[in-house]
């Protein structure tokens, strides 16, 4: 107080709050020493004082301070307010650092923005160290037990660049966004493979199945070969719906340039058809046209169509939600935002470490349904009946 009627700052280092939190500190582990020392006398154990301890420690409003910490002659005093390897003595600061992280910020810059803002010196191994600590959190994030029931899943890849064993490798990273029973997103998985494939997307598929997930109704995917097939071994009642978009783009590395725009548009009645006949009438229509000078293009469509034409079942509001994989692409573009001035990572952990982090700053906002989520979820009760559960979800 005398410091404050001095004319002292509040402000970190110099200022009258660190020499407070310092007495404040020491005082309260003095007392639990002075504890620790009574309940091991009570119990017959000698032990006794035995000098102090010093370390250096930081907080965003008192800056960088000398703590002193008593210590016992057994070595058994533990201290709890600021246990023995701890640094930093408030989550708030912590907090600061994975926040601009999670924004895409390196560490060398996060270190410089906190030097700059709260007179702090911590080094980018420090900062790095911070983030690490988030690493137990990705773990059991992604081996959390599911809901049983998911009436939408979106099912994509990510790839980037990470160095390993010398070298800078590819890692494809599969994500798979649920929209559950009520009508809420949510990143029910996240893995890591050297590529692409079926075969991973199957072992991707029974990892849901083991965290509890037993039934999904419509998985909305792209046209990776096998991906289907993958699909209906482990939920084999579940629709597929082949993302209308990425078959357009598949078909248009088949078609010259100057033919694109007229093929494109010829496409539109197939999949903007009222029904599948109509749609199935269109793409007969179509193959006849331009088979022959783009057969690949055409019979691509043809031998796609029974999964290419699931979201001809229902109304215009569910075809919008199905006929594309535009949620989880969505999510991916926010996520490549932040990832894209990256680089190569530097591990596969820091990798995920940072995906898990903008994943969790982004569903923040996930808090609402899906929109007109109680004409959708009454839609798929009249045809899916008893697979939704609803007496036991709601």
């Amino acid at each position: 107080m005398q410091g404050l009627y001095n004319g002292k700052s509040l402000s970190p280092n110099d200022g009258v709050l660190a020499p407070l939190m310092k007495h404040l500190l020491e005082s309260m582990m003095d007392a639990e020493l002075s504890n620790h020392l009574e309940e091991d006398k009570a119990s017959g154990k000698a032990n006794r004082r035995n000098g102090k301890t010093k370390k250096t420690v930081r907080g965003l409003s008192t800056g960088t301070f000398e703590l002193e910490s008593g210590r016992d002659r057994s070595g058994t005093f533990e201290p709890k307010v600021v246990p023995k390897r701890q640094l930093i003595i408030t989550e708030q600061l912590e907090g600061h650092v994975l926040g601009m992280y999670a924004k895409g910020m390196s560490t060398r810059a996060i270190s410089d923005f906190i030097r700059e803002m709260y007179a702090m010196d911590i080094s980018a191994t420090e900062i790095s160290r911070i983030t690490e600590s988030v690493l137990p959190a990705v773990n059991e994030w992604r081996s959390r037990p599911l809901e049983a029931v998911y009436p939408f899943v979106f099912l994509d890849c990510m790839h980037y660049k990470v160095r390993q064993n010398g070298s800078v490798e590819s890692r494809a990273i599969y994500n798979i966004l649920g929209v559950g029973m009520d009508g809420r997103k949510d990143l029910i998985g996240l893995y890591s493979s050297e590529h692409e494939g079926a075969k991973f997307w199957l072992s991707v598929l029974t990892d849901l199945k083991q965290r509890g997930v037993e039934d999904i109704l419509i998985a909305c995917i792209d046209g990776l070969k096998g991906f289907p097939e993958a699909i209906e071994a482990i939920f084999p009642k579940t629709n597929v719906q082949l993302c209308i978009v990425h078959q357009i783009r598949s078909s248009m590395r088949y078609v010259t340039e100057k033919d694109k725009k007229a093929v494109i548009e010829d496409l539109k009645p197939v999949y903007k058809a009222i029904n599948e006949e109509i749609g199935y009438e269109n793409l007969l229509v179509f193959e006849e046209k331009w088979g022959k000078k783009y057969p690949i293009a055409a019979k691509s469509w043809l031998d796609n169509w029974t999964n290419l034409s699931t979201f001809f079942e229902y109304d215009e509001q569910v075809r919008k939600t199905i006929y594309t994989t535009n949620p989880i692409e969505g999510m991916h573009r926010q996520v490549r935002k932040i990832t894209k001035t990256k680089g190569a990572f530097s591990s596969e952990q820091a990798l995920m470490k940072l995906i898990f982090l903008i994943v969790k700053d982004i569903s923040i906002k996930w808090t609402m349904p899906m929109q007109n989520w109680g004409l959708t979820i009454s839609q798929l009760y009249i045809k899916f009946g008893d697979r939704l559960k609803l007496e036991r979800d709601f």
